[in-house]
């Protein structure tokens, strides 16, 4: 049977509101010719992708024990081909059970354990980054910065070191409110970053298995809701594309989609980064639409097939504008 022959299963694991990537798989695989399904889990019914999918599973809870094992008997008896997950907390969970689910033919589209913990812990990051000599802020745990808070220039950025969407940054004017905003013990330990001057941008990233670069779509932030991009643009720059595909040469273990958050400042070489992502970020549609078609690239590679892949083919100066849509489900259908 030939790769396009054969039936295949997406899995779009911690679905949540990621309408747009399902869509973006299942037209991958129509694009393809390739018969297929895309299914998703999450640990809540009330999740509007879970209802998009071809079919949804409720799972238990990444912090329950039984999360694995209930993921491993799911993938194969659902025949599952390609994990994409898709949340920050999930990733320790699919690195720590690769093998067993590459021992029943499931691909997990994630970069090893490596990359994974550079991206889950910020200190970890910008240790990282200046080790390989990429760019970033300066950066201190919080009681260093109090004291001798004089030797840095307020306001500074205070963010939780191993939080995700936004949860918990703060920019602080002064020592008071540093000590304030880093004395939360629900956020657990913090780390403080000088505050990047320019305009802040996302690098979407896809790696092939080797690690290497196939395609990075910059696209800058114009307005942020709720931790996540609202309205952005694409921007073709041959210094973002070079930075990314330089991260993805030094990462160990880069696979999959990365996202790198960058500030461009205005002078030529004025770049800091300041975070990286092991998943799809959640702007990505618009890279998507702009012409990016990752997902079925990623299919490809999984498939064996040629690679249509364009590093340079998809649109500059795309706008993207989101607005609030909805999902509209009889609750006496609910899995409990």
């Amino acid at each position: 049977m030939s790769a396009r022959q054969r039936q295949v299963t997406v899995l779009i694991s911690s679905a949540g509101r990621r309408v747009e990537l399902l869509r973006g798989f299942r037209r991958a695989l129509a694009s393809l010719g390739v018969d297929g399904r895309v299914i998703a889990t999450d640990a809540t019914w009330y999740s509007s992708a879970f209802h998009e999918a071809d079919e949804g599973f409720v799972v238990p809870r990444l912090d329950d024990p039984a999360c694995a094992p209930t993921l491993l008997a799911l993938c194969e008896k659902q025949g599952v081909d390609l994990v994409v997950p898709t949340i920050d907390t999930e990733m320790p969970t699919w690195v720590a059970s690769r093998d067993e689910f590459e021992a029943i033919g499931v691909t997990i589209a994630l970069s090893g354990a490596g990359v994974v913990d550079i991206a889950a812990d910020k200190q970890l990051t910008h240790d990282w980054l200046v080790a390989n000599g990429f760019p970033t802020v300066d950066q201190a745990a919080p009681d260093v910065v109090l004291a001798d808070p004089g030797a840095w220039r307020f306001p500074l950025v205070a963010k939780p070191r191993f939080g995700s969407a936004g949860i918990g940054v703060a920019v602080v004017r002064d020592a008071a409110e540093l000590a304030a905003a880093t004395s939360r013990p629900e956020l657990g330990a913090m780390v403080v970053q000088a505050l990047a001057s320019g305009r802040e941008h996302t690098i979407d990233v896809l790696a092939d298995r080797e690690g290497r670069c196939v395609c990075a779509v910059p696209r800058r932030r114009i307005e942020i809701r709720a931790g996540e991009v609202s309205k952005g643009v694409t921007v073709r720059s041959a210094e973002l594309q070079d930075l990314a595909a330089r991260l993805c040469a030094a990462l160990p273990g880069a696979f999959g989609t990365i996202t790198v958050q960058v500030f461009v400042g205005d002078e030529p070489g004025e770049l800091a980064v300041i975070e990286i992502n092991a998943r799809y970020g959640g702007g990505f549609p618009l890279a998507l639409q702009a012409g990016a078609d990752f997902p079925r690239w990623q299919l490809e590679e999984l498939l064996g097939l040629p690679s249509t892949a364009e590093p340079d083919g998809w649109r500059d100066g795309l706008v993207m504008l989101r607005y609030d849509a909805a999902v509209f489900v009889d609750e006496a259908e609910a899995v409990t």
